[in-house]
């Protein structure tokens, strides 16, 4: 039996819980017999609904901070956890947590280095944290899966891990990401009071989202186009009141729009109905807001960071995210070539077919059936 660990998807932890949560249904699409989950449900955690109930689960009721720190303390000591999975043959850690197993094979998903890259952009507890634990899972998983080439790049680099031992597998969109009929949009338009031309971000917002500079190109293209507005959907992260202080500082309160989080069964509506999509983020492990904006027929303007260009391949229109002109003068151009906006919209209706999770769940069993 192989066992998943899904307590990111358990607390709804944005990116984290998409990926475990949707890799956890296509493998039990695909293989149901062999799985089991795992999970610890906190104080609040909910058990997906998207899962199938009957699935072998095992759980445990641990704070987040004590849990964290208890697997830390158990690599570190050599003490297994094997009693909290009975039966397992395999263990998959699909968030940055590998727990200390004896004689059991784990496989890691490192999603991103952002807190060795970016130390700056992370809480103080959270990068002293990662910064010790990441290196010793890293070293202890039997296999690491990464979520991009760039991703296996940034670990074979900072941590010395042997490129044999990382297999990339990519995310994909849900297949509720597609193109809204226009009566859809329009109903999206009059629920959220959505304005009649904005771009649109999809993310939570955090610093390395670089969205002070995304304020920076909408003053200036408001100078062409007036009427322009940006929204944003996404929750907020963490070490965000700088970003919010210049939206006041600025008197732009009423050109940005900060949706929050929105039902993904709303989110095609909300993506179809923007001039254009933006993502400037200065670093990304994998990227998924930007085949999801493709997967509904919305044309992306990108930062060429990471594994941006990996992921948008040549649908996505790409500018140095440090460079406030050069992303202006990307998002100025999509806006005025009807042409281009059309031709890469077709592109990327292309590129986000390329991914889906029934591959990623097959080339993850690859990765099993190597250690077993």
């Amino acid at each position: 039996m192989i066992t998943i660990d899904i307590s990111a998807a358990v607390h709804s932890r944005a990116g984290l819980g998409r990926y475990s949560e949707r890799l956890a249904r296509a493998l039990l699409d695909a293989q149901p017999e062999r799985f089991a989950l795992f999970y610890n449900r906190g104080r609040d955690g909910r058990f997906p609904s998207t899962l199938p109930a009957n699935t072998p689960q095992f759980s445990i009721k641990a704070g987040y901070k004590p849990w964290r720190t208890a697997v830390l303390l158990g690599q570190m000591a050599h003490i297994p956890f094997n009693r909290l999975v009975p039966g397992t043959k395999l263990f998959h850690s699909t968030e940055h947590l590998l727990l200390p197993l004896r004689n059991i094979p784990t496989v890691l998903t490192v999603h991103d280095l952002i807190y060795k890259l970016f130390p700056a952009y992370h809480k103080k507890l959270n990068y002293w944290y990662l910064n010790t634990a990441m290196p010793l899972f890293c070293r202890r998983a039997d296999a690491i899966i990464a979520v991009s080439q760039a991703s296996k790049q940034d670990i074979v680099k900072q941590y010395g891990i042997d490129p044999a031992k990382i297999h990339v597998v990519y995310e994909a969109p849900s297949s509720l990401f597609q193109p809204a009929s226009p009566t859809r949009v329009a109903h999206i338009r009059q629920t959220y009071k959505l304005p009649e031309r904005y771009l649109v971000h999809l993310s939570t917002i955090e610093p390395r989202k670089n969205l002070g500079r995304l304020l920076d190109a909408l003053k200036l293209l408001r100078n062409l186009f007036p009427e322009l507005t940006l929204v944003l959907v996404g929750g907020k992260g963490w070490l965000y009141d700088d970003f919010f202080a210049k939206i006041e500082a600025e008197g732009l309160q009423d050109v940005v729009i900060p949706l929050g989080w929105v039902a993904d069964e709303d989110l095609p509506g909300v993506l179809a109905g923007a001039a254009l999509a933006v993502q400037p983020s200065l670093y990304e492990g994998f990227g998924l807001p930007i085949l999801e904006h493709m997967a509904c027929g919305q044309v992306v303007a990108a930062s060429n960071s990471s594994s941006h260009p990996e992921v948008g391949g040549k649908a996505a229109a790409y500018f140095d995210p440090l460079n406030t002109e050069e992303m202006t003068a990307v998002i100025r151009r999509l806006l005025t070539n009807k042409e281009e906006y059309e031709h890469r919209r077709e592109l990327g209706l292309a590129q986000a077919a390329r991914f889906s999770w029934a591959r990623a769940a097959q080339e993850t069993m690859a990765v099993y059936d190597g250690l077993l």
